[in-house]
């Protein structure tokens, strides 16, 4: 395939859009392939000049410009459900990829990835979030406006919404790998959460349960050595659509009375029900649904590392002190 045949973007280069079916076809055996040989490999088939082929950002010369845009259309697929990941670095095409590939190569657009359930679930939930944490969908007006009161706290502002929408796609990103992942990596990562949050105490002790004989109970946190103070935990790796209910909770308080604890924690990938949310309060159970526990693996760096720093100075006025 020529690239000039192919809807042209910024610098020269095929839009991330225009590399849908080109991915699509590329993966249509069925077979997992490397990331890595999915860029080069699409990336030298478009026939592109050197330059173009060649071209990176200018502020991250590392980074090249074409592969990064097949990248971007992997993860749009990704996301909206027509690949699959089954290891780090690798993909695959699933069931809904292949029913895309149906389809004429030119109503393969972003638009119809975007209307893919799991791309609009995606999509929900980062509205959802964004509005948690008080970030406007739409910025323009106010990116625009030249009646901001101080331009020193507008930039501020800006890169405090920008980086708080930008964790809020990896928060969305990380629950959806939690929730592929298989249920024991879940018991031991909810366990590791929350003894990095502190609940562990300095001299106490954790464990993931025994799945033959947990009795409804996932893991178990003392708070000191001789375990006179203990969490018990209940962790349920859910799709979206599958909301915890009512007899989730009456289970879990069930569990909790057989040991004569007076606290747990359930936690899920998923969300509660009101009548679970309710009975929940009413025994004293701790919820925590998929939102919360990303927001939570974040703020105690679980899973996830930082990507970078940003400085911002200001005067230190008590150096000019006389």
């Amino acid at each position: 395939m020529d690239y000039r045949d192919l809807k042209i973007g910024k610098h020269g280069l095929p839009t991330w859009d225009a590399l849908i079916p080109n991915v699509l076809h590329y993966l249509e055996d069925g077979n997992a392939k490397n990331s890595k040989m999915i860029f080069k490999d699409i990336a030298d088939s478009l026939k592109l000049p050197k330059d173009l082929r060649e071209a990176t950002y200018p502020n991250n010369p590392r980074a090249n410009m074409i592969e990064d845009r097949v990248k971007w259309a992997i993860s749009e697929l990704n996301t909206g459900g027509a690949l699959e990941r089954p290891s780090r670095g690798v993909y695959r095409i699933s069931s809904v990829g292949k029913e895309l590939l149906n389809l004429d190569d030119k109503e393969l657009t972003r638009n119809k990835v975007h209307s893919l359930p799991a791309y609009v679930n995606h999509k929900n939930e980062l509205k959802e979030r964004n509005r948690i944490k008080g970030v406007a969908e739409k910025e323009d007006a106010e990116e625009n406006s030249d009646d901001s009161f101080s331009e020193e706290m507008d930039v501020i502002d800006k890169l405090t919404k920008q980086t708080d929408k930008y964790n809020n796609e990896i928060a969305a990103n990380l629950l959806k790998r939690i929730q592929d992942a298989e249920p024991a990596f879940f018991e031991n990562l909810v366990v590791k959460l929350l003894v990095k949050m502190g609940y562990k105490g300095p001299n106490g002790s954790s464990k993931v349960t025994q799945k033959t004989n947990d009795g409804g109970i996932d893991g178990i946190i003392n708070q000191d050595p001789l375990g006179t103070s203990t969490v018990y935990i209940q962790a349920k790796r859910y799709k979206d659509d599958n909301v915890v209910q009512r007899p989730a909770i009456d289970g879990f308080f069930g569990a909790l009375s057989r040991v004569h604890a007076d606290r747990g924690v359930f936690i899920t990938t998923s969300h509660f029900s009101s009548s679970a949310i309710s009975t929940a309060k009413n025994f004293s159970i701790v919820l925590i649904d998929g939102i919360q526990l990303t927001n939570l693996m974040l703020q105690y760096q679980v899973g996830v590392q930082v990507k970078k720093h940003l400085n911002l100075f200001e005067i230190d006025e008590d150096f000019f002190e006389d």
